[in-house]
């Protein structure tokens, strides 16, 4: 666009944004990968569905956060207001979750007036005020289209006051209370209609004299304007009482919740995700160990653990042909009857069915590498003994778990996160921790035993599966002779202590020094073990015997590949930040990124058709430690002009100059801006390098 003007001038050209819509759906960039195969939209299909069911899963296994106390109405006094401390921590970044999901459920189920509020947006009475009653008048009430006009038209002109809110309130609740449906009544009899519930999220950095006023006025007008609040609170309950004095706590009736820590929380979601066999994708012990140490030692954060399992998932389904079989057993073995002859190709190429085939006869290594349909139907068994081995596996897991969380040092783990990894990692009856974890159990007391038996019988029990019901069985008559084991006791101390009796009744000193030292003589040379050590020997041999037969390494089961991913690498690529190593590729070799041909070049030459950035970076990586800005100007010159085509009779030589200085000067300022280099005051014109090696 070429505009005439008197004098020079800086023309501005506003573009026409429109809006950018993707006309090819999702499912097709999912099947444009390096893996593309006739089964890539039931993958992504697979995929979706799988992915529901766990995300269903989650926010099923926090939607039961109930504080289990008295009624809390019966505690409310007059002019009290319920006030519900929520202590999150000061490591849990997922604190703007976890509200948000508390407003929703309170919105579904006691009130729609929720109102979330931040210290930064209420510096003072006045924005506070004024914050509450905009989101206040905004949310969702069930009124005429004319109402909700008025509302918009009445929020401008209002004077902001506790009660010019009380008045809105009362006068919302009568138009609106006969059609709000009963469960959204809360059930206090003192409300007749919703209340108002606040959230102040960050309640330490409120500032205490708006909180103290807040409070104050809030209790005078409760019969009018009902009141809930919600402190969110990062550190202590403590702070409570640090910013409010006692004359404005006693105005509050104070319920303390505490969230659950985050480890807690990750062993929350493990347990209903991974640690299962309801779902059929697995991972690894390298890409688990991933995930959960960008857990423990970065962020904290549930919410971008679940991603990193969500991200796993997709990579699964994206990558691997045959994850088309990771499903339910009953439609797994419905697909395996269509699979192609290149889809049956891939399962012959699996490591762990070659495995297999090598250990067949003969005979049926030539029907597996031949026979189509005996391949099939093969495949099927061996997909139905994979999930009879992850129910068998996670059993025993937590079985094991029960015998060994308790031990002096864990030598297994306190976490059933930490025994599941080293089981993946490695065969567990190799390990010097399982031998130490056996030794510690041949030490413990029955009570010890017993109460852990009961909870082993608790988890098989709680089993739908037939698998391992032998196993249930057999702990049930464990528990029964530990229990018969006291009677008898009862029965061999009175015998021992009649029979010492009668024998020391009448005797000397002498008479019983002598007894005393055959009786120890006799208990040390006999090396008899007593009914409860044999008893407890015998159980420590069925634990080890469960664990060798089930707790095998998924590397040992035929087609474990369709299950498990294993690529760790894409995953930390993905999951782990390295701007810099980013950036050195970005400006280094521009075509990774931006895939033009025009773009590509030999190792160490400077295309330069490339942007000014990229120019001025591979000459400054040319550098030493001080950069003159001359040389470095002429020589990104030099590489510009090469490219440059510029009509003579319309640009001078002046101003090609000038354009060419201004695009040197913007990037060497960008390049700055980045850190990789500075001004520096030991030469003139010079500046310094900040970086050295490869980037």
């Amino acid at each position: 666009m070429a505009t005439s003007s008197v004098s020079k001038g800086c023309f501005v050209f506003k573009p026409n944004f429109k809006k950018r819509k993707i006309s090819v759906p999702i499912e097709d960039y999912f099947n444009k990968g390096k893996n593309e195969s006739e089964d890539s939209k039931l993958r992504f299909e697979t995929y979706q569905l799988i992915w529901q069911q766990m995300k269903s899963e989650t926010e099923k296994s926090h939607s039961g956060f109930q504080k289990n106390s008295r009624d809390w109405g019966c505690q409310i006094k007059l002019r009290e207001i319920p006030t519900a401390a929520l202590v999150l921590g000061v490591n849990v970044t997922d604190h703007d979750l976890t509200f948000r999901s508390l407003t929703e459920v309170l919105q579904n189920n006691v009130t729609p007036y929720v109102v979330s509020l931040q210290a930064k947006d209420c510096p003072d009475m006045k924005h506070f005020l004024q914050k509450l009653a905009s989101q206040l008048m905004d949310c969702n009430v069930d009124v005429q289209s004319k109402e909700k006009e008025s509302v918009q038209v009445t929020q401008k002109k209002i004077h902001y006051s506790m009660d010019s809110l009380s008045t809105w309130y009362m006068n919302v609740t009568q138009k609106t209370d006969p059609k709000i449906p009963r469960k959204k009544r809360t059930p206090s009899s003192q409300w007749q209609s919703p209340p108002v519930v606040l959230i102040l999220k960050d309640m330490e950095s409120f500032t205490t004299k708006v909180l103290q006023d807040f409070i104050i006025i809030s209790s005078q007008h409760l019969h009018e304007f009902p009141l809930i609040l919600i402190f969110g609170i990062a550190t202590s309950p403590i702070v409570i009482h640090r910013l409010l004095p006692h004359a404005v706590s006693s105005l509050l009736c104070i319920e303390l919740f505490q969230s659950l820590s985050c480890k807690e929380h990750l062993t929350t979601v493990l347990d209903k995700l991974l640690l299962t066999a309801q779902f059929p994708f697995k991972l690894s012990e390298k890409v688990l160990q991933v995930l959960t140490n960008i857990f423990l030692y970065h962020d904290f954060s549930i919410q971008n653990f679940i991603k990193g399992l969500q991200l796993s998932l997709l990579e699964h389904f994206y990558s691997q042909p045959l994850s088309v079989l990771c499903c339910n057993l009953p439609e797994a073995k419905r697909r395996i009857n269509f699979l192609s002859d290149n889809q049956c190709e891939n399962i012959r190429r699996l490591p762990s069915f070659r495995r297999y085939v090598e250990k067949q006869a003969s005979e049926k290594q030539v029907a597996l590498l031949t026979n189509e349909r005996f391949l099939k139907e093969e495949t099927q068994s061996l997909l139905e003994n994979l999930h009879v081995y992850h129910t068998n596996y996670f059993l025993v897991l937590r079985c094991l778990h029960q015998f060994t969380s308790s031990l002096p040092k864990y030598p297994l783990g306190r976490q059933i996160r930490e025994l599941y990894c080293t089981c993946l990692e490695k065969n567990i009856l190799d390990s010097e921790e399982y031998a130490s974890a056996l030794q510690l159990l041949r030490m413990l007391a029955k009570d010890e035993l017993m109460a852990t038996l009961q909870k082993c019988f608790k988890v098989f029990k709680s089993s739908s599966e037939k698998q391992l019901g032998n196993t249930a069985k057999r702990i049930e008559e464990f528990l029964a002779q530990f229990q018969s084991l006291d009677a008898e006791a009862k029965e061999e101390e009175e015998d021992t202590s009649e029979s010492q009796s009668k024998g020391l009744q009448k005797t000397d000193l002498y008479h019983l020094q002598k007894s005393l030292l055959e009786m120890k003589e006799l208990r040390r040379t006999s090396k008899r073990q007593t009914k409860f050590e044999v008893l407890r020997e015998q159980l420590v041999s069925f634990i080890d015997s469960l664990v060798r037969e089930y707790l095998l390494l998924p590397e040992t089961q035929p087609l474990h590949e369709v299950l498990y991913f294993s690529a760790a690498h894409t995953l930390r690529q993905h999951l782990n930040a390295a701007p810099r190593i980013a950036l050195h590729t970005a400006l280094n070799n521009p075509y990774y990124y931006l895939k033009n041909e025009a773009l590509r070049s030999e190792e160490g030459c400077i295309p330069n058709v490339a942007p000014d950035i990229c120019i001025a970076y591979k000459l400054h990586l040319e550098c030493s430690r001080l950069i003159n800005l001359v040389d470095w100007s002429e020589a990104f010159a030099t590489v510009v002009t090469a490219a440059e085509k510029m009509d003579a009779n319309s640009v001078t030589s002046e101003e090609r100059n000038e354009i060419i200085h201004a695009r040197f000067i913007r990037a060497v300022s960008e390049l700055e801006l980045l850190g990789f280099i500075k001004p520096t005051k030991q030469k003139t014109d010079h500046v310094a390098r900040l970086t050295w090696g490869g980037c």
